[in-house]
C-alpha cells in the first residue's frame, strides 16, 4: 500500500536563453523591458491548446532507498467553448525498482473526455462522482489539481510580480479539503519573476513559485497518513498571448503511514516531478 501514496512542484529543460542584443537595441531598452511585466496582457486562445502532463512519483524510505515508482500521463486541452477544458488518454504505470521499466499502463477510462470549467469546485467530492473508487484515483485527481495550480500561478498574480523580488501570495493559505480524502494545509506561498527566456520559439516570462511549509493529512479506506510537504516549480508564460508554454513541479513529501491490520506505523518519502509540455 505504501507505494501508492500521495505527494505534490523544477528542471530547466529545453531553454534557449536569448542573446541580450537580439531583442534589445541598447542597455536602456533592456532595462526598460525588464522593468515590469506587461500590465494589460490578455490570454488569447484562438484555437484550443493541447498539453501533455507527465507526473512521476518516486516512493522511498527516509534514507533515500527507492521501493517503487509510478508514472501518470494525461492529455489536457483548454481554450474550448465557454471556458471548458478536457482530459484524454490518462494512463497510470508502475514499477518496483529504479532500473526496471514501467509495466504496461492502465488507461483511466473515467477520465476520457472529462470536461469542466476550472474553478474551486475541483476540491469538492461531488466533482469526482464519476471517478472510480480505488487508491489510484488519487493520481488522476492530482493531474487536475496540479493543472489548476499551474494556471493559477501563471495568470492570477502576473501583474503583481517584479523582477527578482519575492511576492507573497496573499489569498492561498490555510487548510484545503482534498475532496473528502483529507486535507492539505498550505502556508507562506512565494512567487518570483526570474527573467525572460525562449520556449517553443516564444518569448516568455519565467515565473517561479514555492510552497515550503505544507502539511498533509490523508486518508483512504484502511490507510491514513500525516506528514509535511514542500513544492516548487516554474512556468514559462508567453509574452505574446499569455499562454503557458511549459511548466514543471518538484515536490517532496515525508509521511507517517498507518495501515489497518499492521502493528507498526511506517515512514515514507515521496519525491515527485511533473512536466507540462505543449502538444504541437
Amino acid at each position: 500500500m505504501k507505494k501508492n501514496l500521495k505527494s505534490t512542484l523544477a528542471l530547466l529543460t529545453g531553454i534557449i536563453l536569448i542573446p541580450i542584443n537580439s531583442w534589445c537595441q541598447s542597455t536602456t531598452d533592456c532595462e526598460n523591458y525588464l522593468q515590469s511585466l506587461p500590465k494589460q496582457l490578455k490570454l488569447v486562445e484562438k484555437i484550443p491548446q493541447r498539453y501533455l502532463m507527465t507526473d512521476e512519483y518516486f516512493n522511498k524510505d527516509i534514507y533515500g532507498n527507492l521501493h517503487s515508482k509510478i508514472k501518470v500521463t494525461g492529455e489536457y486541452t483548454r481554450g474550448l467553448d465557454d471556458g471548458y477544458v478536457r482530459w484524454n488518454n490518462v494512463w497510470i504505470a508502475k514499477s518496483e525498482g529504479q532500473s526496471e521499466l514501467y509495466q504496461d499502463g492502465v488507461k483511466q477510462d473515467y477520465m476520457e473526455n472529462f470536461s469542466y470549467v476550472p474553478s474551486k469546485d475541483v476540491l469538492n467530492e461531488s466533482f469526482f462522482e464519476t471517478f472510480e473508487k480505488n487508491i489510484d484515483v488519487v493520481f488522476a485527481r492530482n493531474l487536475i489539481w496540479d493543472m489548476l495550480a499551474i494556471e493559477t500561478f501563471a495568470w492570477n498574480y502576473f501583474e503583481s510580480l517584479q523582477l527578482n523580488k519575492t511576492f507573497i501570495v496573499p489569498d492561498i493559505n490555510g487548510s484545503i479539503n482534498m475532496a473528502e480524502m483529507g486535507t492539505y494545509d498550505q502556508n507562506n506561498i512565494e512567487m518570483n519573476w526570474l527573467g525572460i527566456s525562449m520556449m517553443n520559439n516564444k518569448l516568455c516570462a519565467i515565473i517561479e513559485y514555492r510552497a515550503m511549509d505544507n502539511k498533509v493529512d490523508f486518508h483512504f479506506d484502511n490507510m491514513k497518513s500525516k506528514g509535511s510537504d514542500i513544492q516548487f516549480g516554474k512556468i514559462w508564460v508567453s509574452l505574446d498571448n499569455k499562454q503557458i508554454e511549459y511548466a514543471e513541479i518538484y515536490s517532496n513529501t515525508v509521511q507517517e503511514i498507518e495501515i489497518q491490520g499492521l502493528p507498526d506505523k511506517m515512514l515514507s518519502c515521496t519525491k515527485r516531478f511533473v512536466t507540462l509540455k505543449k502538444i504541437k
